[in-house]
């Protein structure tokens, strides 16, 4: 195992509350600042003026977890938001598609999530207060369709699936556990129950926003540690990045870039600096993929 601390860039200095999210669409790095419900597009192809920084794409009304470009739908979004998935249109409507958290007893909203390479959409939940075991797991279909996957979850974090779309990685924060599922590529069911994949100790850190890798393996933003970890698929521990903000909060690697995103967190620390709350870039050896789109239609 390597560790190194490699100089980071404040890529954005937004003082955002809950960054979060971070995905690379069409040469574009999009994110979410959640609480205050807004999403984020910095494009690739940006001049080199000093005002070239993020445009807001968004702003609801409600907390924003993550998204994903609804496939041939330019400017449209399929949003874990609120207590339910949405359809987010290029006005800022949204158009919702079910809001399973309003049945759920603690007071609960939707947090990170993905579309698959099949081009369905994964999201997670929990309660605003942590309360053990009250999030789930949701898998939006091509139809529509908003299925509980698992629950029993408590923070529900960073899915993120192998580039054949096999295999699922899913964080839960509290417990400080990365669990790994066999995913069927064609249904989208879970075959077998989820295994630990990675299981952390409280002085490590709690694990969050995750990403897979060109070489199969796993990044895994460390909350509270102020490190990102790399894994490699059969579990072991191979590189510890340091980040100079106590939480990182979402990883993503570019294809074909060297370098690596982090979204960092002001929320929880008590002197925050420029790099909490931002965009940090990290130069690195590995590249990405691009994220999924979800491919829905009705």
């Amino acid at each position: 195992m390597t560790s190194t601390a490699a100089s980071a860039t404040v890529v954005v200095d937004g003082a955002y509350e809950l960054a979060e999210g971070g995905r690379w669409f069409d040469g574009r790095y999009v994110y979410v600042d959640i609480l205050s419900g807004r999403l984020f597009e910095l494009r690739d192809d940006r001049d080199d003026r000093d005002d070239a920084g993020p445009t807001q794409l968004a702003r609801l009304d409600v907390p924003l977890g993550a998204v994903a470009p609804v496939s041939d739908r330019p400017g449209s979004w399929i949003a874990a938001a609120g207590t339910g998935i949405a359809l987010l249109t290029p006005d800022g409507t949204l158009e919702w598609l079910d809001r399973p958290e309003d049945r759920t007893p603690a007071p609960s909203r939707m947090n990170d999530g993905v579309a698959d390479p099949a081009g369905r959409f994964w999201a997670g939940s929990m309660a605003y207060d942590g309360t053990p075991g009250a999030g789930s797991l949701y898998r939006t279909d091509l139809d529509g369709t908003v299925v509980r996957v698992l629950d029993g979850l408590t923070i529900a974090n960073g899915p993120a699936f192998t580039a054949d779309g096999t295999t699922m990685y899913l964080a839960d924060t509290a417990v400080g556990t990365v669990l790994r599922c066999r995913v069927d590529p064609v249904s989208g069911d879970l075959l077998g129950g989820p295994e630990i994949f990675v299981r952390l100790r409280d002085d490590e850190g709690s694990p969050d926003g995750m990403t897979v890798d060109a070489e199969g393996c796993l990044w895994v933003a460390l909350w509270g540690a102020g490190a990102v970890r790399r894994y490699h698929p059969d579990g072991r521990l191979l590189h510890t990045l340091t980040v100079p903000a106590p939480h990182p909060t979402s990883v993503c690697l570019p294809p074909d870039t060297n370098r690596l995103f982090v979204t960092t967190a002001r929320h929880g620390v008590t002197d925050p600096t420029a790099t909490s709350g931002a965009v940090l870039g990290f130069p690195v050896t590995i590249g990405g993929t691009a994220a999924c789109s979800w491919q829905g239609r009705f």
